[in-house]
C-alpha cells in the first residue's frame, strides 16, 4: 500500500506543472525580469536604423531607441546586440537575443521556424542600386544580370522571377563594395538604405549611381520577431506596439532619425481611428 502511495505522489508531482492553473507556457519575460535586462538583436550600424557612436562605440539609432522603449516598459535594462542576416536567426532561436527589431520583413518562410507580434512596426520594400549609366530603369532590366542581396534576404525570389542572377553575400557593405567592384549590376536591399546611401556621409562616393526605379520589390511588413511558442512575449510586444501606432512615437523616432516615413503617419492615423495593419496569420506553433 505504501509503496502505491508513493507511485501516486511521484506521479502527480511530475503532472503539477503542465495542470497547475498559474503556470505560464511562455516564461521568456519572467527570466527578462529575473536577469534584469533583455537582449535584443539590431541591425548594428545600418543606416538610417542604426547608427555607430565614435566615441563609444555601441550602436544606437530608430531600432536601438525602440529597445529601449520595450526596456523602460519592462522595467529592466537594454543590450543591443548587432546581427546579420546569416547570423540573426541563430542567434534567437540559440536564446543569445530575446527578440529581433532588426530590418526582418514577414515571409512564409521565417513564419515557420520564427514567431513574430502580428502587428508590423513597418512596411518596407526593396530597391535596387545601379550606376547612371547602366540603362536599368525597372526591375525586368535585371533579367540575365547579376543582382547581388544579403544572404537569407527575402528579395532573393522575387529577383529570380525577374529572371536576375542572384548573389547572396554576408551584407550591405559587402554588397555595395560587389557593385563598385563589377561583381554585380545592382545592389538589392531595403528602400531605405539604399536611398541612405545617396544621402548620407558618404553621398560623394556614390555620385555616379542611383536608385533604378521608385518601385519598390515587393513591400512587406516588418515584424518584431521572437522564438516560437512565446505566445505571452509576443502578446506583450504586440501591445507595446500597437501603442506606439497610436501614440504617434514611430513618427517621432522616425524623423529623429531620418527614417523615410513612408508609413508610419498613415498607420498613426488608422491607430486612432481603432484600425491596425497586421502581418500574415501564423502557420502552426503560435
Amino acid at each position: 500500500m505504501k509503496t502505491h502511495f508513493l507511485l501516486h505522489l511521484t506521479l502527480a508531482a511530475a503532472l503539477l506543472p503542465f495542470i497547475s492553473p498559474g503556470v505560464s507556457a511562455d516564461a521568456t519575460l519572467d527570466k527578462i525580469k529575473d536577469r534584469g535586462k533583455i537582449v535584443v538583436g539590431v541591425d548594428g550600424a545600418s543606416p538610417p536604423f542604426g547608427f555607430l557612436d565614435p566615441a563609444t562605440n555601441q550602436t544606437g539609432g530608430f531600432q536601438t531607441e525602440l529597445s529601449r522603449n520595450i526596456a523602460n516598459r519592462l522595467g529592466v535594462e537594454l543590450e543591443v546586440v548587432p546581427v546579420t542576416a546569416s547570423t540573426r536567426v541563430q542567434f534567437l532561436q540559440s536564446g543569445k537575443v530575446d527578440l529581433l527589431i532588426a530590418n526582418i520583413q514577414w515571409t512564409q518562410e521565417r513564419s515557420e521556424s520564427l514567431s513574430y507580434a502580428p502587428t508590423p512596426y513597418n512596411l518596407v520594400g526593396g530597391a535596387a542600386l545601379v550606376r547612371k549609366e547602366s540603362g536599368i530603369s525597372k526591375w525586368e532590366d535585371l533579367k540575365g544580370k547579376v543582382a547581388c542581396v544579403s544572404q537569407g534576404s527575402n528579395f532573393a525570389k522575387p529577383l529570380e522571377e525577374y529572371g536576375a542572377i542572384v548573389k547572396g553575400l554576408r551584407g550591405i557593405p559587402e554588397s555595395l563594395l560587389a557593385l563598385k567592384g563589377g561583381t554585380c549590376v545592382a545592389s538589392v536591399h531595403i528602400s531605405p538604405a539604399m536611398h541612405q546611401v545617396l544621402v548620407g556621409d558618404s553621398a560623394a562616393e556614390w555620385a555616379d549611381y542611383r536608385i533604378a526605379t521608385k518601385d519598390q520589390l515587393i513591400p512587406s511588413p516588418t515584424v518584431i520577431w521572437t522564438r516560437r511558442g512565446e505566445k505571452d512575449t509576443r502578446n506583450f510586444v504586440d501591445s507595446v506596439i500597437r501603442d506606439w501606432h497610436k501614440t504617434g512615437l514611430l513618427v517621432d523616432f522616425a524623423h529623429r532619425y531620418g527614417v523615410p516615413d513612408e508609413y508610419f503617419s498613415d498607420a498613426h492615423q488608422k491607430a486612432l481611428r481603432g484600425e491596425y495593419d497586421a502581418a500574415p496569420a501564423e502557420t502552426a506553433n503560435k
